[in-house]
């Protein structure tokens, strides 16, 4: 492991794009530390505390704490995720779209400067929902906004966007001139920086307030590294096609025929679909945000009630909506036709299954399976963290659905939760897990396309994208 670290040093090239992205990371860092101009920070972080159990906690923490202390960069990169889901989804349906999307790498920026454009939009309009909520909001008395007004709502409408324009110009460089996916190591650096203080609170209540037994905190170490070891099973999970190749002439020899494999990821679209789910689920909770009062806004309230963190209707809707972008994901990332047509043209076949269409069909019909299977996975992953923190809350269905029977029949913890963080397991660690594999994947092909060792000598990290 030191030699292979001190290889890594060694390499201009791979030492300037590590030390870029570190550097990048830092600056975020410190951007989540720099509050909005005009908010009474400690009223706001003690309003936020109670909403911790919530969809908001959740953002938070991909946000790395910048959401709960208000800072420049709130809104993290959720507007920039959910402006490259709605290009997506217009790319299907709009013929212009979809031209500019098959021109190649011109189209691709076409649709990257529209993507950005529409970020910009979607960050003002949710800068702006927070701006007109925190005006109205108080704590004990105690009101969020030091001078409320048509001042305060431009300034922060203003530092909010361009925060989360900043953020994506640091993801975009990152993954130009750095390590990996600077999306995702954005996220990655914000829930990691929240590990210290979970453990500390595991301290808190186990030594110091003592609500908690230590079997209690050995338990849930031990259910932790089993989901780590299911993660880890699942992101390196494959379904090996296998690849006959003809004998055929190559100059004045034959080369005899040979079998191999096309490796398709279980899980191709990683973690994704899940931040995909959240964006959506996040965007009519900011509508919310503008409406607190009059008849229509009892309305918006009683409905978003129903979408609460931790509702059957929200666990739902979040199981629904990570199975879609599963295969939403993978239909954008892989496509079965140009594969086909790539093994067809190297005189390679799929044994039973005849050249061209076929095996596109094939391939994606296998493809749509597995992806079903990988969507369930992420959606029982995702669920954890809901479930440990806040519970299932089926007592709030209707006696109807049987809320009456779940309420007098299931016990308080599996209902209302057990009060454990985020951090212990779901979509954080899922993140950390994937996120990781991706980087060490990413520095070992550096390493071995410089004859290099590559970064671990034993049982070689295979990235969560499928080969085409």
């Amino acid at each position: 492991m030191m030699e292979s670290i001190k290889s890594i040093w060694e390499i201009t090239d791979l030492r300037k794009r590590i030390i870029f992205m570190l550097l990048l990371m830092a600056v975020f860092r410190l951007g989540s530390w720099v509050p909005t101009p005009g908010i009474n920070v400690t009223v706001f972080q003690q309003y936020f505390n109670q909403l911790g159990g919530s969809l908001f906690g959740l953002m938070s923490m991909f946000s790395g704490g910048s959401l709960s202390r208000m800072s420049v960069f709130a809104l993290g990169i959720m507007p920039y995720i959910t402006a490259q889901i709605i290009l997506q989804l217009l790319t299907v349906v709009s013929p212009t779209l979809e031209k500019l999307q098959k021109e190649g790498e011109l189209g691709r920026r076409k649709i990257t400067d529209y993507t950005r454009w529409m970020t910009v939009g979607l960050s003002a309009f949710q800068a702006l929902g927070i701006a007109v909520a925190l005006e109205r909001e108080t704590m004990s008395g105690v009101p969020m906004v030091h001078n409320p007004g048509i001042s305060f709502v431009l300034t922060t409408v203003l530092a909010l966007t361009a925060g989360a324009v900043f953020i994506m110009w640091l993801g975009e460089q990152i993954t130009a001139r750095g390590v990996g996916n600077g999306m995702s190591l954005l996220i990655f650096a914000g829930i990691v920086v929240g590990l210290p203080g979970a453990v500390g609170s595991l301290y808190q209540n186990v030594f110091v307030t003592r609500t908690w037994s230590p079997m209690r905190v050995v338990l849930l170490l031990v259910f932790m590294l089993v989901i780590v070891a299911f993660i880890v099973f699942f992101e390196r999970g494959e379904r090996r096609v296998p690849i006959q190749y003809a004998k055929r002439i190559v100059g004045r020899k034959m080369v005899a025929g040979v079998s191999t494999h096309l490796p398709l990821k279980v899980n191709s679209g990683g973690v994704m679909p899940i931040i995909f789910a959240v964006s959506l689920l996040a965007f009519p909770q900011t509508i919310g945000l503008f409406y607190k009062g009059g008849l229509f806004g009892k309305f918006v309230t009683g409905f978003l009630k129903l979408f609460a963190y931790g509702e059957p209707l929200y666990a739902l809707t979040y199981v629904v909506l990570i199975i879609f972008f599963s295969h939403f994901y993978l239909s954008i990332v892989y496509n079965p036709d140009e594969v086909a047509d790539n093994v067809r043209k190297q005189g390679g076949f799929i044994p039973g299954i005849r050249p061209g269409k076929r095996t596109a069909d094939h391939l994606d019909d296998v493809l749509t399976k597995i992806t079903w299977v990988a969507g369930f996975y992420l959606a029982l992953v995702a669920l954890i963290p809901e479930f440990m923190l806040v519970g299932v809350k089926l007592n709030h269905l209707p006696n109807w659905l049987g809320g009456a029977w779940f309420d007098s029949h299931m016990p308080g913890w599996l209902l209302n939760g057990m009060g454990v963080h985020f951090y212990f397991g779901g979509a954080s660690l899922l993140i950390v897990v994937g996120v990781a594999m991706d980087t060490v994947q990413q520095i070992e092909s550096q390493l071995i396309m410089r004859h290099y060792e590559g970064f671990l000598k034993k049982g070689r990290v295979r990235g969560r994208r499928a080969a085409s």
